[in-house]
């Protein structure tokens, strides 16, 4: 073999290689792209009337677009198809993914211009190409035919003309024709006129130069709607009447504006949220349309409302609002704002409604509801709203009611005797049954809230409180929050007995049970029955009012987004203001309106007068009374603080049971006396102690409490090492209360007994 011979030979070989190795790595590379690949339908969301909320889209975080539709079709449209076909690829079912006239002819053409004037893109490869574009350039379209060919051999092509029909784009983020024809002509694409096709089936060739909402693009749809009717007429597929009816109504066809959406973002991210954790599914995959639980009327209102009544509280440093309203009878939301403007100042993009927050006092009913349960109390037990055990907490009106009855307890909303309930309960018991109520999924122990879980340190969210309360709305029932009548529905749970429930909410909505903490004819009191809870929590960060009535359950909190203090904003005073507004809305109270109603009496309970004083039957010798209802087999008791004969209800300031006087001198003690036993009684060992939120500084004190054996005529009260107050032991003495760690110690005068350090810890 010559020389010329063995290169020409080598290079051969070489180039027989290349070839094979580029085949392969071209086949690999179809292969790759050959598959029918779509985003998940997005969804279109109507309010329970049928007016648009939102539709749901993909977004896309580097460029910021939204896309919408991907709706796949049952079954292919015929007149679509026969209008798509007359466009974009009239040799659909003769080809195998690639037409050969078409590249020619686009060859010929293209090469005899100084720019392009035709395109050779089959149906297959434009599916090619929306599933994986890329620049336009010849090794792209290679790979478009190759995969076109491939998909097409693959799938076959009424898949291929389905996927097309499902990604092709028709402006203003619509992708697919089953998503254009509901958002441009609110109608299945099944019900489309041959004008409404003509126009729709022009624009994916151009999606942003014919935009039909905008006058040119509109007109530039329309000219090439006309060439497509032509088209159809030639090919017989539609007759001349037909054509000469659908070029007419062409001509006068008007746009819809698109609908816009609410100005409820919030609301659609919760929505988003409920699809994307597939909490809400869609009935049809080709038709996704969800048909929300949301009254888009009573919508507006409660954002308007919400809006109008905190700018009447931003003086006094309140910044958001959150709100929802519920269906008492159904548990379906039917408003819910989360903040008084996602767009707004002050952490407006937070949603409150499923923010954390500490709740103040709005747990209290269900601390009762448990201790009705779990037989703890009677509804004649006599509380003791007292000093005595309150553990450094006290009430907003920095005073002491005494011996109360625990409708009036829970209805005048008092941290003492709740406390000393939910010490009797247990706290490991309550944390439970919080957990049970879904206030909380917290796996911290219940020692580490201590007590002060009956006053808001147990962190919870609205929308958890809403369904809280819904169970002592419905008898007892806990159910979840319906958003969707396509949302999937979980059998309620028996959280507490139907007694209980409806015990409950006779104490709630009693108001004369509220006297005296809360005035007759304010802002917790209605025309009709409605059982009502307000809360602050520390330092009036959070205000807040939850309350039911015959039709809803309406919730509001009230604060700062940076978590900061408001100037005296209590749930009653501010909360419970919006709450009045919403229900009169609901219910289209006005002014005057009176209902002789009541919710309904827990059964088996007859309605009983008892005397609050002492919590027996009245015998006509008791000047206040209140209506409890007491089962046959329970019989009034005592009460633990024996009343005078002409005893009332009256409050107990704080500085009537102040046990520090000052002016004490050092008395001599002789030291030869036998031993005495000092302890502290109280504050006990480790106890942690919340300051009240509604009371001042100057009111927020610690009994502490001295149990010495035998007496002595005084002692030394030490805190933190120094010297506080020297007092007689049988005397209470009143610390004001400072956050942090402490050490509480009692020393004798000119002796050396002393007692054990007892460690306080203060939030």
């Amino acid at each position: 073999m010559t020389l010329l011979g063995s290169r020409r030979s080598k290079f051969s070989l070489v180039s027989s290689l290349v070839l094979v190795a580029g085949a392969l790595i071209y086949g690999y590379l179809i292969n790759q792209r050959a598959q029918l690949i779509a985003p998940a339908p997005t969804p279109i969301l109507y309010d329970r009337s049928g007016a648009f909320l939102a539709q749901i889209g993909h977004s896309d975080d580097v460029s910021g677009r939204v896309d919408y539709g991907y709706w796949p079709l049952e079954q292919l449209p015929d007149r679509f198809v026969r209008a798509t076909l007359a466009l974009e690829d009239r040799r659909f079912f003769e080809h195998a993914g690639v037409d050969p006239y078409a590249v020619g002819r686009a060859a010929w053409q293209n090469l005899g211009a100084a720019r392009h004037r035709s395109g050779a893109s089959t149906i297959a490869m434009q599916v090619a190409r929306m599933q994986q574009p890329e620049s336009r350039t010849i090794v792209h379209k290679i790979l478009e035919a190759g995969t076109g060919v491939l998909l097409t051999l693959r799938y076959g092509r009424q898949a291929v003309l389905a996927q097309y029909l499902r990604l092709a784009p028709y402006g203003n983020g619509s992708h697919g024709i089953a998503h254009a024809a509901r958002l441009y002509f609110d109608k299945p694409v099944a019900d489309l006129s041959w004008a409404e096709i003509a126009l729709l089936s022009a624009i994916p060739q151009s999606p942003t130069r014919m935009n039909p909402l905008r006058p040119e693009g509109l007109r530039r749809a329309i000219q090439r709607g006309h060439q497509m009717l032509d088209v159809l007429l030639k090919q017989k597929i539609i007759d001349a009447d037909e054509a000469e009816i659908s070029h007419r109504q062409l001509d006068a066809v008007q746009m819809p504006n698109l609908p816009r959406r609410p100005d409820a973002l919030h609301l659609i991210l919760r929505y988003r949220d409920l699809i994307e954790s597939r909490q809400l599914t869609v009935a049809s995959a080709s038709t996704p349309l969800i048909q929300t639980t949301i009254d888009l009327p009573l919508q507006a209102d409660v954002t308007a409302l919400a809006r109008q009544y905190l700018d009447h509280w931003r003086s006094a440093g309140a910044q958001q609002v959150g709100a929802m309203v519920v269906s008492r009878q159904t548990g379906e939301v039917l408003a819910q704002v989360g903040s008084s403007n996602y767009y707004g100042p002050h952490a407006g993009a937070f949603d409150y409604t499923r923010t954390q927050r500490s709740p103040g006092s709005t747990l209290k009913p269900f601390i009762y509801a448990l201790a009705f349960e779990r037989g703890v109390l009677k509804p004649t037990d006599m509380l003791l709203d007292l000093p005595e055990g309150a553990s450094g907490i006290g009430d907003a009106d920095r005073e002491f009611l005494g011996p109360m009855l625990p409708r009036q307890a829970l209805a005048n909303s008092r941290n003492v005797p709740a406390t000393n309930l939910l010490r009797s309960i247990g706290l490991e018991t309550t944390f439970r049954f919080l957990r049970d109520l879904g206030l909380h999924d917290l796996e911290s122990p219940a020692d580490y809230f201590g007590l002060s879980m009956a006053i808001g340190s147990l962190p919870t969210r609205l929308d958890k409180l809403m369904r809280a309360y819904g169970a002592l709305a419905n008898d007892g029932q806990l159910q979840d929050l319906r958003w969707a009548r396509e949302q999937p529905q979980h059998q309620s749970v028996r959280i507490m007995s139907l007694d209980t429930a409806r015990l409950i909410t006779s104490f709630l909505s009693d108001p004369q049970a509220r006297l005296p903490s809360f005035h007759r004819y304010g802002s917790l009191e209605y025309p009709f029955p409605v059982a009502i809870k307000t809360g602050t929590s520390q330092g009036y960060r959070d205000a807040w009012a939850m309350a039911y009535s015959e039709k809803v359950i309406v919730g509001v909190w009230v604060g700062r987004g940076d978590d900061g203090t408001m100037n005296r904003m209590t749930g009653a005073s501010s909360a419970a203001r919006l709450v009045h507004a919403i229900i009169d809305r609901v219910h289209g109270n006005k002014p005057g309106d009176l209902a002789d109603a009541r919710f309904p009496t827990p059964p088996d309970r007859k309605p009983v007068d008892v005397c609050v004083v002492n919590g027996q039957a009245n015998d006509n010798t008791c000047s206040q009374t209140l209506v409890e209802w007491l089962k046959p087999n329970e019989m009034p008791k005592v009460a633990a603080v024996p009343p005078r004969p002409d005893a009332t209800l009256k409050s107990v300031p704080i500085n009537v049971v102040a046990g520090r006087h000052p002016g004490f001198s050092l008395a001599n003690v002789d030291a030869s006396s036998p031993q005495i036993h000092v302890t502290i009684s109280a504050p006990t060992r480790n106890s942690q102690i919340w300051r009240n939120p509604e009371q001042p500084a100057v009111f927020d004190r610690l009994a502490l409490k001295a149990d010495v054996e035998p007496h002595v005529p005084q002692i030394v009260w030490y805190v933190d090492g120094q010297p506080f107050a020297i007092t007689d032991p049988d005397r209470p003495v009143f610390w004001p209360i400072q956050s942090g760690e402490h050490r509480f110690q009692i020393r004798l005068p000119y002796r050396d007994e002393t007692s054990a350090i007892v460690p306080v810890y203060v939030q």
